[in-house]
């Protein structure tokens, strides 16, 4: 059994992933000193592994594979073998899964990459199975064929290797020229979306599919700017689907990392924090933008997720929840009509499994996924109530089954905080506050950030990447500054507090000293890294926004809040890099999109002065709030004309004693109002 092993070297680790495997008997070492000098002083290739706590094929190669003694001890004859939680090292695993793509044509976790002692890599893939099947070589003969090339091809190894690493130097470098910013960008994005979409089911492509959050806001951009039917419809749809299906957690809130199947049903169960910040933020801009009533539930329940489930005592947010519990995917949160019945009784459970498709053969593995399949109106024709009474019902059943739920042995959660996935995470807190008048998420926004800014940063106030048990640790990069610069410019739109934006400002410094590449655009990491093949810069978006698109979004806006040229330069000089990706790749550039989209409006400004606990202020500014206006900043002030560095709101004085709201574009301002209707008026005008 594998707690009766003694233990590898991964026990002293802190990632809760690397821990997973520290009773393996492979001899695993954690990426560092160690491992890279014995390779190179016995001339050992590195079987590299790298993966995450909620992965589930990682949990399976693990069993499968890892935990074979024969397997492992082929592995620790022949390789040293290194284990990476690719949270704790999205710059390793950046670079690595590149070269797996290039030498297979797709990549993913687990990630198993062949190395040179000089960490060049010359062979890899995906999950290996531990003999010959699904098409892939077992994983035995895989270790035996690369420990004979490397032993006896030692010519070709050293050839691949270089080709491959000099392609990875390679990538990523921009400078296309001012004249490719134009919103061409936006409407040939737009245009091939509408090709890839599924008409039926929502979303782009066919399975597997995943909640694209970014490029539906690129659309909801497009609806409002071009009022583009077409982009609403995509929009709608797609978010009406995953509402109602398998992929969001019907009774928790909050949403699974992507679906097995096209219709939304079958998702593959782990719960990612970034997957649900960027979502949150998506729905909370389709009801400003829409004014529907299930986009603002929707928001306000995967907010509610996160709070309650990925809350750190010390306020930030843990990373993810696993897809397994006893062993069995998605067994937390599946049902069975007994089950049902036991809970809620059995008239109750009627009316739930008619609502969310629970039925005796299941859809999954012999239990139900919950699904909305039966309306609230259809739903109260059946059972001779109104919707207003089945809404509520429905509501209570789903309380009771929740705290049923908990119960139950429930997935391993990933504690790391990590910044940048925290810094989406602040965004998606301090917006809610704004659309969903939240006082409450305003208070978790803040927390974090006050968290992050005391216990993440170290020498000179740069950050780290990741906290866990008490410690900060590993260099922060690129999206860490990236993600949180931004945070912060939405908490002082939420909360009016100006230490928020003096604290992005001091963040966006260290961010253009130590990562910017004087041709534009941002390196991933800092220079001094002498652990890495190549100094990467990446536009396209990953599983989260690049850091790129992060920061030149994040000094867009942080610049037109302060008035700095040079931020707003800076950020026009990253487009610029990378606008020939943009045109070539759209949908992998969403963020990109959403940072040119800004760019390319014409700044706009509210300010509304007055004080914060005034109800005429407050009245203003929930105009501000509930409205569409991603190409707005919002400025808070007293009134007294005098706001230090925030340009906006400098003139900017009561009216006749009263609060009053001023409408600025390009930097010419309307007569204020006071009355929230006249607002109103202005913004639509």
């Amino acid at each position: 059994m594998q707690h009766e092993r003694k233990p590898n070297r991964l026990i002293h680790e802190k990632s809760p992933y690397l821990k997973q495997h520290a009773r393996n008997p492979v001899d695993w070492y954690p990426w560092g000193t160690e491992a890279l000098q014995r390779s190179r002083t016995e001339d050992r290739p590195i079987f590299l592994s790298i993966g995450y706590s909620a992965c589930h094929w990682c949990h399976v190669m693990e069993s499968e594979s890892f935990e074979d003694p024969e397997i492992a001890a082929l592995m620790n004859e022949r390789f040293v073998n290194v284990k990476v939680d690719r949270e704790e090292r999205p710059d390793l695993d950046r670079i690595y899964m590149t070269a797996v793509q290039m030498l297979t044509g797709a990549g993913g976790w687990p990630m198993s990459v062949f190395l040179t002692p000089d960490l060049r890599p010359f062979y890899g893939g995906t999950y290996f199975p531990p003999e010959d099947r699904f098409g892939r070589p077992g994983f035995p003969r895989v270790l035996q064929a690369v420990a004979e090339a490397y032993r006896s091809r030692r010519d070709e190894v050293e050839r691949a290797s270089s080709e491959i690493t000099d392609r990875i130097r390679s990538l990523g470098k921009g400078g296309e020229g001012e004249s490719l910013l134009s919103p061409v960008l936006l409407d040939q994005a737009a245009e091939g979306l509408a090709r890839s979409f599924d008409g039926a089911n929502g979303g782009f492509g066919g399975a597997p599919k995943f909640p694209q959050s970014l490029l539906l806001q690129v659309l909801m951009r497009r609806s409002r700017s071009a009022s583009d039917l077409e982009a609403t419809r995509m929009v709608r749809r797609t978010l009406g689907k995953m509402a109602a299906g398998g992929i969001y957690d019907q009774i928790g809130g909050g949403f699974h990392r992507y679906a097995t199947d096209e219709r939304w049903l079958v998702p593959h169960f782990e719960k990612m924090l970034y997957d649900n910040a960027l979502l949150a933020i998506a729905y909370l801009e389709a009801h400003q933008l829409y004014g529907e009533a299930d986009d603002a539930r929707v928001a306000r329940e995967t907010l509610g997720y996160i709070a309650r489930e990925m809350r750190d005592p010390n306020g930030g947010f843990y990373a993810a929840q696993d897809a397994d519990s006893e062993g069995k995917e998605g067994l937390y949160y599946t049902w069975r009509p007994d089950e049902l019945k036991n809970v809620l009784g059995a008239e109750d459970a009627e009316l739930f499994a008619r609502a969310y498709d629970v039925e005796e053969a299941g859809n999954f593995e012999g239990r139900s996924i919950l699904h909305r399949v039966k309306g609230d109106e259809v739903l109260a024709g059946i059972s001779g109530s109104t919707p207003e009474e089945v809404r509520e019902r429905l509501s209570a059943c789903a309380a009771r089954l929740l705290e049923a739920r908990r119960r139950r042995v429930p997935p391993l959660r990933d504690e790391k905080v990590l910044v940048d996935w925290n810094g989406l995470a602040i965004s998606a807190f301090a917006r809610g506050s704004r659309v969903l008048a939240d006082p409450v998420a305003l208070r978790i926004a803040g927390e974090a950030a006050a968290f992050l800014l005391e216990e993440a940063r170290g020498a000179e106030g740069r950050l780290r990447h990741v906290w866990i048990d008490g410690e900060a640790r590993i260099d922060g990069l690129l999206e860490d500054y990236a993600a949180l610069i931004p945070a912060l410019v939405d908490l002082y739109e939420a909360g009016g507090e100006a230490r928020w934006i003096q604290e992005a400002e001091a963040l966006a410094e260290i961010m253009i000293d130590e990562f910017a590449d004087a041709n534009g655009g941002f390196y991933d990491t800092r220079a001094d890294r002498d652990d890495l093949i190549a100094r990467t810069q990446r536009p396209e978006d990953g599983s989260i926004p690049s850091g790129n698109s992060l920061a030149a979004y994040g000094l867009l806006r942080l610049g037109r809040l302060t008035g700095r040229e040079d931020l707003l330069e800076r950020a026009a000089g990253t487009l610029r890099a990378f606008a020939g990706v943009m045109r070539r790749f759209p949908s992998a550039t969403a963020q990109m999109l959403l940072a040119l989209d800004l760019h390319l409006s014409e700044p706009r400004e509210v300010a509304v002065v007055g004080g914060w606990e005034d109800p005429a202020a407050a009245a203003l500014r929930r105009v501000v709030d509930a409205a569409f206006l991603p190409d707005t900043v919002t400025l808070h002030g007293s009134g007294e004309g005098e706001e230090g560095s925030l340009r906006g709101l400098r003139g900017k004085h009561l009216v006749g004693g009263r609060p009053a709201a001023y409408v600025c574009r390009s930097f010419t301002c309307r007569e204020p109002v006071t009355r929230p209707e006249e607002l109103e008026e202005q913004l639509r005008a």
